[in-house]
């Protein structure tokens, strides 16, 4: 009877090597009267239900059954021995007795049959230690404890984030071993309805993370056994966060300098002011001189990060910026002041200059 090697029939019929022929059959008639064509009119009930007579016609044939296990590497466990295989072993050991009875009492006439009887022995002991090797590595692959998978993610974060630190809550995603059918697949031979057959499933779990002080931008946190859970009792992945500082802002970092923008008045640029300019640890006041330029850089030391040890400067760059919604009191003294300034802001300006 021909099979298709690339096919797991146990599988199909949701059984296992170990099980007897009435195993099968139960599971053959449950699967079949689930997806016969008849009743179910799902688009693949047809194919599963070829696939599940196919199944059902190898491992219910013990000579087919037997052609498959051998082509597939499934092999019994010691302690299950079918009624065909005891039958088998008794036959040889009476025939092997039989054969040796034989040749004690006609040496001369059987010597060659002698030789084949032990040839036939050497193969046999060779080909049962073969057999056993093999099913030892198999099962070692099968039941070797497995790590989960690493699970990576980003988490933007503000720089008033980076000065204090913060905790953060975060949803990820991350694979599971199905609670209903522990990662078999098959629950009472048929599809396990909780994972669709797949043995995983996949959930979403909350994390609060703790975002330290004066974390750089690209740097990344782990948390140990947060990842994808393992297989047959290995120990779960670890989730990495890697870290992202918002980069639309009037703040950025330099090591441990921090570089912050603050707009001003004109009147303020032009009289000299002293300005208050909201920082992460309170207020910070600022003496302006006379005159200040736009763009011009100011230096508070000491006002920088704090890290082992040392601490960085604060470092002001003042914009002048104009109201938006003037006042007509204010536009009646943008134009005195027009009429009274002569100098001309451009009189350098030029190409070549």
């Amino acid at each position: 009877m021909a099979f298709n090697s690339s096919k797991n029939y146990y599988e199909i019929l949701g059984v296992n090597v170990d099980s007897d022929i009435a195993e099968i059959k139960s599971a053959y008639r449950k699967l079949a009267r689930k997806y016969h064509p008849d009743i179910n009119n799902e688009k693949d009930a047809i194919a599963k239900f070829k696939d599940i007579t196919e199944a059902y016609e190898i491992l219910s044939n013990p000579k087919s059954r037997e052609q498959y296990n051998i082509v597939k590497g499934f092999f019994k466990s010691e302690q299950t021995t079918t009624s065909s295989q005891k039958a088998e072993d008794e036959y040889l050991n009476a025939k092997s007795k039989s054969e040796k009875y034989t040749t004690e009492v006609k040496p001369s006439s059987k010597e060659q049959p002698k030789k084949k009887i032990n040839e036939h022995s050497i193969l046999k002991n060779l080909k049962y230690w073969f057999v056993k090797i093999k099913k030892n590595q198999h099962t070692k692959e099968i039941k070797k404890p497995k790590k989960g998978d690493n699970i990576i993610t980003e988490v933007t974060i503000s720089p008033e984030e980076v000065l204090t630190g913060s905790k953060r809550i975060i949803n990820v995603r991350t694979t599971l071993s199905c609670p209903k059918c522990h990662g078999h697949r098959f629950v009472n031979g048929g599809k396990c309805s909780e994972c669709s057959g797949k043995g995983e499933i996949t959930r979403t779990k909350k994390i609060t993370v703790t975002i330290p002080k004066g974390i750089k931008d690209g740097a990344k946190l782990r948390l140990k056994n947060e990842g994808a859970s393992g297989r047959n009792g290995g120990p779960c992945g670890d989730l990495f966060i890697i870290i992202k500082i918002e980069t639309k802002t009037q703040v950025h970092f330099d090591k441990l300098n921090i570089y912050y923008n603050v707009p001003i008045t004109p009147f303020e640029a032009a009289l000299g002011e002293e300005i208050t300019i909201p920082s992460f640890d309170g207020k910070i006041k600022l003496k302006l001189p006379p005159n200040t330029c736009s763009g011009q850089k100011f230096r508070i030391a000491k006002q920088g990060i704090k890290k082992n040890g040392k601490i960085g400067d604060l470092i002001i760059t003042v914009s002048i910026e104009f109201s938006h919604d003037l006042s007509d009191d204010e536009i009646k003294l943008y134009k005195e002041l027009k009429n009274l300034s002569n100098e001309d802001m451009r009189k350098n300006f030029g190409y070549g200059n």
